[in-house]
């Protein structure tokens, strides 16, 4: 998005609100009397009246530009109102597209949620708001002001109205001339300031692999550069400056200076001395302050409008033809579609994924019938940063259509990281994620929702009847089928005390393991065929995880526990550990065998010592 993208946005807010600036054109005209008439009232008011010795008469020139100022000052109140009719609406509309942007980018296959979009709604958009509201402001004002000054000019002496708009056009061009200078530095200065936030909180993340590099110097060194290359634009555009004031010396000021020191002359000429003073009134009640408002306002909001629309510009594009997408990952327990666009009820078999199974593909030797992976990861390598330590490098792992797997290992590991990956929430650095045979990259978010859930520890429940809650992923199942899911996870005696499905829920009135129940029940009835429990029951007591464990487990489909105690493991027909920098896979027997960090594990989980190491051979 260029300079030309922020004129076209900007024109087409315009032309979209015509009726509104035409309003604010005209309460503006009415603003403006002030500057049409205060010259030539003036002017016969010292002519007229106090130089012919009729005090009164003059008094009364001057109270006619008393009320044309108490008109003016009426209608500054009505542009405002009107000026509101333009600026707010462009506002929203700005508003929409960066909410648009943002949910688009977290709800795509291998997107991530955007926190610098909470920056660009709360501030850059604001910024703009008020920004092009001053624009509106100080360019009708000059317009307006400018204009009825220069024709109030001409009616009272054409000769002086060509004496100040010389200097006045000189001074624009110079002004004109240096705004796209203003611009570049403008927008170096915003890019200089994104550039050190990234280094700074770059390194505020990654300092413990910092440390352990030794490489503090380094990246102190890289972070000191980009605060002298943000303090090198600031003193640039600083010194831009002085631009605007050569444009106010020649455009404001130097028309003064030519009426001072022509009035003699122009005296002698035949010129009044009243009308010599009004074209003084003239300048330095109308041109001068109109001059000074639009440089200053032009020259410092309207570089901010003009960087910081052009940033929003790029980072959010415009809305496409559908409205805002109701479609979303089924993670966090939100749902993957939302009303009447939900999944087909358990009873259409055609549509739902558990009762109709995944896809038949063709196998690997080309025949027919082959079932794919439920999850299949190849040469996955992911780490937070790009000089941070891997999380996952070079991992393979084939999960079968029905497995059940349990993920163990340290905090810290990457269990959760490994979730997501799966879950195709976050883009690998390398490598491919299959679900069914799908690859989560380039897939749209309402198909990964139909092929996955994932439930992470804490837990999302909205406000709302508990059925409405219950049916969040799968909205048509009927009363029986939600009942029947109730049961099975051990949800009933929760039911019974919020008050049944058609009970009110206060999210905050409700446990964390009580909010991981009614996600868990919401899961259960998702049509996903893969459900990844990302430690999920956490909050739950060890016999209440069992039970809902064994219900997924028997539901049909896959399951993936990262696990949270050592019993999910013991349930697991696999278990993944976490065990240096690849993790291990096999059965619980197994890996108390071959993982010294299982072992450990598993002696802190159950709160015992380790169990020996047994003598066998590593398979």
């Amino acid at each position: 998005m260029s300079g030309s993208g922020v004129r076209r946005t900007t024109w087409a807010a315009l032309r979209a609100r015509r009726r509104a600036l035409g309003r604010l054109a005209a309460w503006s005209a009415v603003e403006a009397l002030p500057a049409l008439l205060g010259g030539a009232l003036v002017a016969r008011a010292v002519d007229r009246g106090f130089l012919a010795g009729q005090f009164g008469t003059g008094l009364a020139w001057l109270a006619g530009l008393a009320a044309a100022v108490l008109v003016g000052a009426a209608a500054s109140g009505r542009v405002y109102r009107s000026l509101g009719a333009v600026v707010e609406p462009f506002r929203d509309d700005l508003a929409a597209r960066v909410v648009w942007g943002a949910l688009r980018d977290a709800t795509r296959a291998g997107g991530r949620a955007d926190s610098a979009a909470v920056a660009r709604l709360t501030h850059q958009v604001e910024v703009v708001r008020d920004t092009f509201g001053g624009l509106l402001l100080v360019v009708r004002g000059f317009l307006f002001t400018a204009g009825a000054a220069l024709l109030g000019l001409f009616a009272l002496a054409p000769p002086l109205a060509g004496a100040v708009a010389a200097p006045l056009l000189v001074g624009l061009t110079v002004f004109a001339a240096s705004l796209p200078a203003m611009v570049a530095h403008q927008r170096a200065q915003v890019n200089a300031g994104e550039r050190l936030g990234r280094s700074a909180a770059s390194a505020l993340a990654g300092h413990r692999d910092v440390v352990a590099c030794g490489a503090q110097e380094r990246v102190v060194s890289d972070v000191d550069r980009r605060v002298t290359a943000q303090a090198d634009a600031e003193r640039t555009l600083a010194r831009m400056a002085a631009l605007r004031s050569l444009s106010l010396g020649v455009g404001g000021w130097l028309p003064v200076v030519v009426l001072v020191l022509a009035a003699p002359w122009l005296v002698r000429q035949g010129l009044s001395a009243g009308a010599v003073l009004g074209a003084l009134v003239y300048v330095t009640t109308g041109l001068q302050p109109a001059l000074h408002a639009v440089v200053q306002g032009v020259g410092g909001g309207g570089l901010r409008y003009a960087v910081t629309l052009d940033r929003i510009l790029r980072t959010s594009p415009p809305p496409g033809p559908a409205p805002l997408p109701s479609t979303r990952p089924a993670t966090d327990g939100a749902p993957a579609t939302d009303g009447d666009a939900g999944p087909a009820t358990r009873s259409d078999a055609a549509s739902s994924p558990l009762a109709a199974g995944p896809p038949t593909r063709t196998g690997p030797a080309g025949e027919a019938g082959s079932v794919p992976p439920a999850v299949a990861l190849r040469g996955l390598t992911f780490r937070y940063g790009p000089h941070a330590r891997p999380v996952l490098t070079d991992l393979t792992l084939t999960v079968a259509a029905g497995e059940h797997v349990a993920v163990v290992g340290p905090s810290g590991a990457g269990k959760s990281t490994l979730a997501a990956l799966v879950a195709g929430l976050v883009p690998p650095e390398s490598g491919t994620v299959h679900l069914a045979g799908v690859p989560t990259a380039g897939t749209a978010p309402q198909d990964l929702a139909r092929l996955r859930v994932l439930l992470p520890q804490e837990a999302y429940v909205r406000t709302g009847s508990l059925g409405d809650n219950l049916r969040y992923l799968h909205p048509g199942v009927d009363d029986a089928t939600v009942l029947a899911a109730v049961r099975a996870l051990g949800a009933g005696p929760l039911l019974s005390r919020l008050g049944g499905l058609d009970a009110e829920l206060d999210p905050a009135a409700l446990s964390a393991g009580e909010r991981q129940l009614v996600a868990a029940v919401r899961a259960y009835l998702a049509p996903a065929p893969l459900v990844i429990l990302d430690e999920a029951t956490c909050h739950l007591d060890p016999t209440l995880e069992a039970t809902v464990e064994h219900a997924f487990a028997h539901r049909g489909g896959t399951l993936v526990v990262i696990a949270h105690r050592i019993s999910s493991a013991t349930r697991a027909r696999r278990v993944v550990v976490f065990d240096g920098d690849r993790p291990l896979v096999g059965t619980h027997d197994e890996l108390l065998v071959r993982s010294p960090v299982y072992r450990e594990l598993v002696g802190h989980w159950e709160d015992v010592a380790p169990p020996a190491r047994v003598p066998l051979g590593r398979p």
